[in-house]
């Protein structure tokens, strides 16, 4: 990614450990320019969660801590503000799995996301009326437990409560997680419309490749705790590597069976 951008975000050679024995990211360096999607691709297990979390300082709570490099926000290091002073600066992390409160209706989750507002009842409920608009679904069902609305719906209700924060840098956790694939890509056109439109810049961790990509202007691949692979994109579609590895398919466009595609750990052309 050019140096010239102007960065909403700036990860520096971070390394994490949990528990003070376990390193888990090892010499992570990703950029998320001002108004931007950038994908963090990866299979289960290769530090995306990890990644999104040591920039949302929620390691913590977890026994994880960033030993090494450095993280910067709208140019700032945020090395010593704690995780509330980052939603409070505009940082958002949408959590894997949606984590919606059962036992509240759907306004209620919502409302929960404007807790750290100082800007007035006003600017709230033009806020929720917000979210309506890009989730007229909630706008439905908006007095109805989340505890008996579908994963979807609770999708959108996660997002919807990151959106009532007024986000300046949303981190997405896995959004796609399981959802049937008409529902992942409405979840990903509303995400879409709220970067182009509302100006949210985007960090976004999934393992289903070929939908995040199809929405990221830039992506970066991690295998083990490492990038492995960056680019654009639409370079990232194309490449033969991610087609077979990430994609399942092979280079004239049959898939692949697992028995075929298995070798690809004793491989790795990009690490060559």
């Amino acid at each position: 990614m050019s140096a010239k951008q102007d960065l909403i975000l700036s990860v520096n050679n971070i390394e994490v450990i949990y528990d003070h024995v376990i390193l888990v990211l090892k010499g992570v360096s990703l950029e998320v320019p001002t108004g931007g999607i950038v994908s963090l691709l990866g299979a289960n297990g290769a530090g995306k969660s990890t990644t999104l979390k040591a920039v949302s300082k929620l390691l913590q709570s977890e026994r994880g801590e960033v030993t090494k490099g450095s993280i910067e926000f709208e140019g700032r290091n945020i090395e010593k503000m704690r995780a509330p002073d980052l939603v409070k600066a505009g940082v958002i992390q949408i959590m894997e799995g949606r984590h919606c409160f059962e036992h509240l209706t759907i306004e209620e989750n919502l409302m929960t996301g404007a807790y750290t507002r100082t800007d007035g009842r006003r600017a709230v409920k033009q806020s929720l009326e917000k979210v309506y608009h890009y989730f007229p679904k909630l706008a439905e069902l908006n007095n109805r437990l989340a505890g008996f609305t579908s994963g979807g719906e609770q999708q959108m209700t996660a997002v919807g409560r990151g959106l009532m924060a007024n986000p300046k840098l949303m981190l997405l956790d896995e959004p796609s997680m399981g959802l049937a694939p008409m529902l992942v890509e409405e979840i990903f056109h509303i995400v879409k419309s709220l970067n182009e439109k509302e100006g949210v810049s985007i960090l976004l961790a999934e393992q289903n490749t070929s939908v995040a990509l199809a929405y990221s202007s830039f992506g970066y691949i991690l295998e083990n705790g490492r990038v492995v692979m960056e680019g654009e994109g639409d370079e990232l579609r194309e490449n033969e590597d991610v087609k077979e590895f990430y994609l399942g398919m092979a280079k004239e466009g049959t898939r692949k069976s697992f028995r075929d595609s298995k070798h690809y750990r004793r491989r790795k052309r990009w690490l060559t």
